[in-house]
């Protein structure tokens, strides 16, 4: 496995964009809303793992309450795998804790799943199988 992505929530996108685009020099990759995720999720280059800027797009969802008062809050780090099916038994056969026991669509066309933070010591993680 390798990171695949690391996903912040933010407050207010556009100024996180200039922050991370004008100031740090990353590049911008994707723009994208995912309605079924409540979020609008930015992409950005960062060698070869992504930083993906997550917008809740209702501030009563729990990605926001989440957040809480904080301008960015780290979400969740996210790992790449060959073939996410396969790992998603794997682990569970292990005896993790999954919050989706099948792959479901994520930003950017990936694959996705998300193993629960009881089994991860408190970190959200994420599985991604790129498309």
């Amino acid at each position: 496995m390798q990171i695949d992505h690391v996903a912040i929530v933010v407050k207010d996108l556009e100024a996180t964009i200039r922050l991370y685009t004008q100031t740090l020099g990353f590049k911008q990759i994707y723009r994208e809303t995912i309605e079924d995720q409540g979020i609008e999720a930015v992409g950005l280059e960062a060698g070869d793992s992504i930083i993906e800027l997550l917008r809740p797009l209702d501030e009563h969802s729990a990605i926001a309450k989440y957040r809480g008062d904080a301008d960015t809050k780290l979400h969740h780090t996210a790992y790449r795998v060959a073939d996410l099916e396969s790992e998603l038994a794997r682990l569970k056969s292990a005896g993790v804790r999954l919050i989706d026991e099948r792959p479901r669509q994520g930003a950017h066309g990936n694959l996705i799943a998300f193993l629960h933070p009881k089994s991860t010591q408190g970190v959200l993680v994420e599985l991604c199988q790129p498309r």
